[in-house]
């Protein structure tokens, strides 16, 4: 058996999900796994289906062959082997909780990803990233470099094959050609629970206001900046007395969870660009189960 995911997004109409399952059955398919949502608001409705295959069908016979079911509803959709690792490039500047915690979830299965290069602005933590047997490019970046610099970022990007960029604390603006170029393809963690307390030092902005409760976001990068389409969010209890250093440490908890989640959404296809909103679906069963414990 093979297991597979197929996703789709078209107009709302009746007999969607009756032509899906139609298809998938005649073509020897057993749905192990499904979701949907019918928006309202857009008009927009949005399915992703788990099945696997009794036959020696392949994906892309199956793939061509709906064509025809997806015509008359106006369908976009894809085909997915759940069982191929995305290939992911992790950039980093200096603070290095996240991308420890990414690194540790690959090592153990928990984030069936394929980490293919880590590139950052500073050195630090190159010796971390070749003890993993990952290429680590240094790449500084100011303002006079900036395109010199995103290019080669791109170079890295293209070589790998790399299919999601996660910005792991990278703290560099990109510019809006990168943006539109990998739009829907990089994924950043915002140490702050928008939309308050943007900017540079958000801890210490909560910590000057008394906030009962700080938090994390993951977005994907759209040019204008930290107002991208959000993912997933968390939070933490704080006191008032409690510190902004104690702030910073519970923040890095919950900002490393956060951005593990969204990225094990997006990697197992689970969301959805609804315009300046995203459809994430529950996971499917299993697809949290590490290969192996440490």
């Amino acid at each position: 058996m093979s297991n597979y995911a197929l996703t789709v997004t078209c107009p709302s109409k009746r007999g969607i999900v009756a032509a899906i399952a139609s298809y998938l059955s005649e073509n020897g398919c057993n749905i192990s796994d499904s979701a949907q949502f019918d928006d309202k608001e857009t008009g927009n409705f949005f399915m992703r289906i788990s099945f696997e295959t009794e036959t020696d069908t392949v994906l892309a016979t199956l793939s061509d062959g709906f064509a025809s079911t997806a015509q008359p509803f106006d369908m976009t959709y894809d085909f997915h082997d759940e069982t191929a690792k995305m290939k992911v490039v992790i950039m980093v500047s200096r603070f290095g909780h996240c991308l420890n915690d990414l690194l540790y979830r690959q090592r153990i299965g928990a984030l069936p990803i394929d980490i293919v290069a880590v590139i950052s602005n500073h050195m630090d933590y190159q010796k971390v990233v070749v003890n993993n047997d990952i290429p680590f490019h240094c790449i500084k970046v100011t303002k006079e470099n900036k395109p010199d610099a995103e290019s080669r970022i791109m170079d890295v990007v293209e070589d790998t094959g790399a299919e999601l960029i996660v910005l792991a604390r990278y703290m560099q603006i990109l510019s809006d050609q990168m943006c539109q170029k990998m739009s829907g393809k990089i994924i950043n963690i915002h140490h702050s629970f928008l939309p308050s307390f943007k900017g540079a030092n958000p801890y210490k902005q909560a910590f000057q206001r008394g906030v009962k409760l700080i938090g994390a976001t993951s977005h994907y990068v759209t040019a204008d900046l930290d107002e991208g389409p959000i993912i997933e969010q968390d939070i933490v209890r704080v006191t008032h007395a409690q510190s902004p250093e104690d702030y910073v440490s519970l923040g890095r908890d919950v900002e490393s969870q956060v951005l593990a989640r969204a990225i094990h959404a997006h990697i197992h296809r689970r969301v959805f660009l609804n315009g300046n909103k995203t459809v994430v679906f529950p996971a499917s069963p299993g697809s949290f189960a590490s290969e192996r414990m440490g």
